[in-house]
């Protein structure tokens, strides 16, 4: 089967003043990004739509939901590490301000987080998802923690940050029935052709 991970669109800077959860929703560049993604796979047979149940990544799942038909099936185990923290920074905005608490997420170095559960979480959800879809093409919409992960996995490294996915990357992975997980692409994003990348 084919498993397409896609990373949520550029969300909103939000710090909540009692602590609860921040949540983002999408900015108006990150609906445009989520709408040029779709387009993007509008020739591409998908057969189901999983998506995070935070708001950035359900808005981005919507308008591919729309196009294809598809009603996104929640899963909390896509969620990113960051879930139940009461501000979001994008990271580009963290590695400029503060690059040394950048270093430390790349390294998976993350406060208050158990970090060891969120990849165990991952992992055994996107394998629980490529076994229950054999033959099939999938696409879940996600976070940038995740597809580290999960990219990391299929590589056989130890789960880490190690690269920062452009948002609403496409990466494209196959898996076999017999265990075999591999990577076809990793962070497509030509379709932000014109609205900037985590590069520019």
């Amino acid at each position: 089967m084919e498993l397409i991970l896609i990373r949520h669109g550029l969300p909103e800077r939000v710090e909540t003043e009692d602590g609860t959860p921040a949540d983002p929703p999408l900015s108006e560049v990150g609906h445009e990004q989520a709408q040029r993604m779709a387009n993007w796979l509008e020739d591409q047979h998908i057969d189901h739509l999983y998506s995070s149940p935070m708001q950035r990544a359900v808005q981005t799942a919507a308008p591919l939901a729309a196009l294809k038909g598809l009603e996104p099936e929640l899963r909390e185990g896509v969620a990113e590490y960051d879930k139940n923290a009461d501000h979001y920074i994008p990271v580009e905005d963290l590695k400029k301000y503060d690059y040394d608490r950048w270093l430390r997420l790349m390294r998976g170095e993350i406060e208050d987080i158990n970090f060891p559960k969120f990849c165990a979480d991952v992992i055994s959800t996107l394998n629980e998802i490529v076994d229950n879809h054999r033959g099939k093409t999938v696409a879940v919409t996600c976070h940038g923690g995740v597809v580290n992960v999960w990219t990391a996995h299929v590589m056989g490294l130890e789960p880490r940050m190690f690269f920062n996915p452009n948002y609403t990357s496409i990466s494209r992975y196959m898996g076999a029935s017999s265990g075999e997980r591999s990577i076809i692409t990793l962070n497509e994003h030509t379709h932000l052709q014109g609205l900037g990348s985590n590069r520019g």
